[in-house]
């Protein structure tokens, strides 16, 4: 386990100016490490993005208050939806000719009905928005001088066999738990899909334990009694909401989680220190982490060799791409 001592000394040297964007940042995990970027950060630029405009508003407002020299801007959008992503990444790129740090955590706990582009919406924020947001914006990230990190926040270190050909596991017959596994094999992969073109860039995928959050927030029968679970047992399990946002800010800026070429790396540590990546190198540059900032342990790395001697890494990254292709006409924006 990393110290949260540690955690907090890291964070209080971050450089004195990052611009970040969190997708999903309006409540919950997201707007905690949000509020702690805000804290640490002394001249912070952050775009963060959201569907309340009630709710970004009010975030402005306390962010300003929290840390009067930061930028902050709330971009309203429904982005389950890529073609609504691809016009947020266009006014993000319209504004910065570089960001340091894309922190994402968008995600509800129902799998719904097809959306207006033929995606699952629990598919389209764990898998298909979050590498369209990667590939929309990666080059402001290589274009960063000191910092360049992705953080997806969903099942790190949960990785297991992938059984469902179909990666939005429709009608797949699979228990909650083996649907997990999938789905946290999915986006480990899609995100070593991503790094293979740029080993410049950090990328992180992270497990966030129990946090209270807003992910249920869905109507129905089975969410009503989880929150009532929430309501009872909450507060003894509960990792503290300020703790979470710094573990998750440590995890988009520290030197432990690099690139694989080593270039602004982050927060600087003993080379000891970096982490072992996904394919059981250290210092990979793609990470599956816990709720203690720790690496995946060698069953998980078994088990992410394993998918890809079978081409499931393929599957997954053309799978996504074909898809957002057939939705917007192109590759990117």
């Amino acid at each position: 386990m990393v110290a949260l001592s540690d955690i907090q000394a890291s964070n209080a040297r971050l450089p004195t100016h990052l611009t970040a964007v969190f997708v999903g940042a309006t409540s919950g995990i997201g707007l905690y490490t949000l509020q702690s970027f805000a804290r640490n950060c002394k001249n912070p630029t952050a775009y963060f993005i959201g569907r309340s405009q009630t709710s970004g508003s009010r975030i402005v407002s306390e962010l300003k208050t929290v840390n009067p020299a930061g930028t902050f801007t709330f971009l309203q959008s429904d982005i389950s939806l890529i073609k609504n992503v691809d016009a947020v990444c266009t006014q993000i790129k319209d504004k910065e000719k570089c960001i340091n740090m894309l922190v994402m955590s968008q995600g509800i706990m129902t799998i719904g009905t097809e959306n207006e582009e033929g995606i699952l919406p629990l598919a389209s924020l764990v898998l298909h928005s979050r590498i369209r947001f990667i590939v929309n914006l990666l080059p402001l990230l290589q274009a960063a001088p000191q910092l360049r990190r992705v953080l997806s926040i969903f099942t790190g270190t949960k990785e297991g066999p992938m059984p469902s050909p179909d990666l939005q596991m429709r009608n797949s017959g699979l228990s909650i738990m083996k649907m997990r596994a999938q789905g946290a094999s999915s986006v480990t992969l899609s995100l070593e899909g991503v790094a293979k073109g740029a080993e410049d860039v950090g990328f992180v995928h992270a497990f966030p334990g129990p946090v209270r959050s807003n992910i249920a927030r869905d109507s129905g029968i089975f969410l009503f009694l989880l929150r009532g679970l929430f309501k009872v047992i909450g507060p003894w399990v509960f990792i503290p909401e300020t703790e979470s946002g710094d573990r998750h800010l440590f995890l988009a800026t520290s030197g432990m989680y690099p690139g694989r070429k080593r270039e602004a790396d982050g927060v600087e540590v003993g080379k000891e220190e970096v982490k072992m990546g996904t394919n059981g190198e250290v210092g990979s540059g793609v990470y599956s982490v816990d709720e203690k900032c720790e690496s995946a342990d060698e069953k998980v790395t078994q088990v992410l060799k394993r998918l890809r001697e079978e081409g499931k890494d393929e599957i997954v990254w053309n799978t996504i791409q074909e898809d957002c292709l057939r939705i917007t006409g192109r590759e990117k924006i």
